[in-house]
């Protein structure tokens, strides 16, 4: 298979693993996190001076000794790229987005969206939020925000959202078409803050364990979390399976108080050091939730930051078992300095460490491009696959660790767990993978599906529920009326993904997060080999 191909499929695996109903949920998204403090001083907004004062700040807070004069006259991405991969400079806009999603909350009215036929259709009215309690519904399709006729206009994802979304206290004015309404209905909504948890789904896969998904590490994930286990306890949770795959990391702050409770008092949970900075040491103060029973942390390529400080300190204190895939290796701890301007500089000043003194980073010194190649390389070489089952040349060469309990824990980059579980790759292939990224499947789910199954059914038959041959017939003509060529054999081949691919979708839209995780993880082979490891 060309590299090309194999890079297709991983995107396409990327996108059928996280959250396939869940492409939607923009504000959700975060790209590069950890960093640890926010300064009150603002730097200047002039592009030269702003240039001057990088360099600057370098000097005084970077992790590692660095030649200033080399990186004079460079344009600012540039010059940081010289460093490190995760030193980055944040535009206005990008850095209010970048602080608004980790804080747990956003400003607007509450909605999350699908953009379908240049309509803007409503998937899901957060509760109590501004668009719940003004009557918007799930199914509607917005017309006009304010003045400007959004459906039918071809406009760019990033206009349309962006005449949503505002400044608390501000108004904003929606023309909508409601199911059984034909005539469209206007709503004036004052815009808010909007409450998002970082749990997207807690609840008990069989008597005793419970599963939990973490999807960021927020300003009120260790809250979220203790109201979503004091309610697993009343239903009989003995055991967890803590799920933090595809979860790019946030706080140090958050990943720290959640790992307190699960570990005894004055248990370290992991350090920070640079140049600039001094050892700082993490402890547990004890009294957690979770001290006592078994516990699975599940991690994959796509783990970061946040999540490998709490799956290291799991692994190395013997707390728990890790089960997936090696987790991305983001350990560089980054300091925001912001500009008069309202743009930033998010500026690594520090590694962490997990408690046997594991540096989670993985290398970079073959260059920024490499290293955003390193996951599609990891593919490609069977690492993910376990198609090659030779470590990599890092990998051997990096240090062993013994735990307390005799356990051998590995450096060299992200945290290799104590149970690996091959990336299924079963059924995908280039029929399916054009059908993922021209998004004709969840097309056809809100096109064709959504109105004819009702959350009732879809909540009682979850366990066994599936797509109907009818449903798959109106799929292929769905299919042929938008001009895919139809690969027969590869398609017999995709069916079964693509069955789940619509179920779970389906699960998403009507169940919401919790429907989506229910129903994918009654296939999912790392919720599985995680249950057996349990007993």
């Amino acid at each position: 298979m060309k590299k090309s191909t194999r890079f297709n499929i991983l995107i396409a695996l990327t996108y059928s693993v996280t959250l396939i109903g869940g492409m939607y949920l923009g504000y959700r998204f975060l790209k590069d996190q950890g960093f640890k403090l926010e300064r009150a001083l603002r730097y200047s907004d002039n592009s030269t001076q702003k240039v001057e004062d990088i360099i600057h700040i370098i000097n005084k807070n970077y992790v590692d000794e660095v030649n200033a004069d080399s990186l004079q006259h460079l344009p600012i991405d540039s010059l940081l790229h010289q460093l490190d991969p995760h030193s980055i400079y944040l535009p206005a806009t990008k850095a209010y987005e970048f602080a608004e999603t980790l804080q747990g909350n956003f400003e607007g009215i509450g909605v999350e969206y699908y953009i379908i036929n240049d309509t803007l259709l409503v998937t899901n009215v957060l509760k109590d939020g501004p668009a719940f309690l003004a009557g918007v519904k799930q199914g509607d399709k917005i017309l006009r925000i304010d003045s400007a006729y959004v459906s039918g206009r071809s406009l760019p994802r990033s206009e349309m959202v962006g005449k949503i979304k505002g400044k608390k206290g501000t108004s904003v004015q929606l023309q909508l078409i409601q199911a059984n309404n034909k005539l469209p209905i206007i709503y004036h909504i004052k815009r808010g803050k909007v409450e998002v948890s970082s749990i997207d789904a807690a609840y008990m896969l069989n008597t005793e364990t419970a599963y939990v998904r973490i999807s960021k590490f927020g300003a009120n994930t260790d809250e979220d979390f203790v109201n979503a286990i004091r309610n697993l306890k009343t239903k009989g949770m003995k055991k967890l399976i803590l799920d933090l795959r595809d979860n790019g990391g946030g706080y140090v702050t958050a990943a720290t108080s959640l790992a307190n409770q699960f570990l005894a008092e004055n248990k370290l949970i992991t350090y920070t050091e640079g140049k600039h900075e001094p050892r700082t040491d993490y402890f547990a103060s004890g009294g957690g939730e979770f001290e006592q029973g078994k516990l699975a942390v599940l991690i994959n390529e796509n783990s970061a930051s946040a999540s490998e400080i709490f799956a290291g300190a799991i692994q190395d204190l013997d707390r728990g078992i890790i089960v997936g895939r090696r987790s991305f290796g983001k350990g560089l701890v980054q300091e925001q300095f912001p500009f008069e301007d309202g743009s930033a500089l998010n500026l690594t000043i520090a590694r962490y460490y997990t408690p046997l003194g594991r540096s989670i980073q993985k290398p970079y010194k073959k260059g920024y491009a490499a290293y955003q190649r390193e996951l599609e390389d990891r593919f490609v070489d069977g690492e993910l696959t376990a198609k090659n089952t030779k470590p990599k040349d890092s990998l051997v060469k990096a240090p062993t660790f013994v735990t307390q309990g005799g356990k051998k824990v590995f450096g060299g980059g992200g945290i290799q767990p104590d149970v690996f579980v091959k990336l299924d790759t079963a059924g995908f292939n280039k029929f399916y993978t054009n059908l993922v990224t021209k998004k004709i499947l969840i097309d056809f789910v809100f096109e064709n599906l959504v109105d004819r199954y009702n959350p009732t059914f879809i909540a009682q038959n979850l366990n066994t529920f599936t797509i109907s041959e009818t449903d798959y017939k109106d799929l292929l003509k769905y299919l042929q009326a938008k001009n895919i060529v139809i690969d027969t054999k590869q398609l017999a081949i995709a069916k079964p993904l693509i069955y789940n691919d619509l179920k779970v979708m389906l699960c998403k839209y009507h169940l919401g997060d919790i429907g989506y995780y229910k129903a994918n993880n009654l296939t999912d082979n790392v919720v599985k080999q995680a249950l057996t490891s349990l007993q």
